[in-house]
């Protein structure tokens, strides 16, 4: 779940409504990345594994509202990434591969040192780095680390179009309210949306907060990106 504010409320926004927006991103990219359909895919079901934890979110108590992705338990993150390439797989071989290779490189960044128990991290690097092998024994490695990176930096952009980013970056890429810079895109504008619920108030119990949010309205979050001259 992202919480984007607006203004005494929050828009509750899905991981996977997120990744929407990366696929949106993906068919708009240029150059289209190869295998196009299968890379597009990734980049849109690259957070399935969260869609039934997004449908009854933990209720954060210090805050009274969803637990975001940032604020999830450790254990929590780590089941729904294991049963993530698993959604994907059903479709396709490939996009559940990529889907894969962006969980293990999310993991590969923390520091195991501060952790007081690293063997799930640990056995999840392993599991899932079996089924790349698996999974990519036909495949063309450089193309697949090179469609990793793309689905990366389309993680991150889509999340900073969602929680407001201006001005950070991912791989040589800069966002801005109205513009990616370097241009990525193979038009001089790109139109993109997603779908997100509008959260008054604050809650006490997951029963109170799982009952507003089926109750409150559903919202379009519309981006407008354009190639500066």
């Amino acid at each position: 779940m992202l919480l984007r504010p607006d203004g005494d409320a929050v828009i509750c926004i899905g991981q996977p409504a997120h990744a929407w927006l990366s696929g949106q991103m993906a068919r708009a990219w240029h150059p289209a990345p190869e295998p196009n359909e299968e890379v597009c895919l990734a980049a849109e079901q690259h957070d399935a594994g969260m869609a039934d934890w997004d449908a009854a979110p933990e209720l954060n108590p210090d805050t009274g509202l969803p637990q975001s992705f940032m604020e999830m338990q450790l254990d929590t993150h780590l089941r729904l990434w294991s049963h993530a390439p698993h959604r994907v797989l059903p479709q396709s071989r490939y996009a559940a591969l990529l889907v894969s290779m962006h969980g293990t490189a999310l993991y590969e960044m923390r520091d195991l040192t501060k952790l007081a128990d690293p063997t799930p991290v640990t056995g999840y690097l392993e599991e899932q780095r079996e089924l790349q092998e698996r999974l990519s024994a036909d495949l063309d490695r450089k193309q697949l680390e090179r469609n990793q990176q793309l689905l990366w930096a389309w993680d991150f952009l889509s999340l900073g179009l969602c929680l407001c980013w201006e001005g950070r970056s991912v791989n040589g890429l800069t966002l801005h309210e109205d513009t990616i810079e370097p241009w990525p895109f193979g038009t001089d504008a790109v139109q993109l949306h997603t779908e997100g619920r509008r959260l008054e108030g604050r809650y006490e119990t997951a029963e109170q907060l799982h009952a507003a949010l089926d109750a409150a309205p559903w919202v379009t979050l519309a981006f407008e990106l354009t190639r500066r001259r």
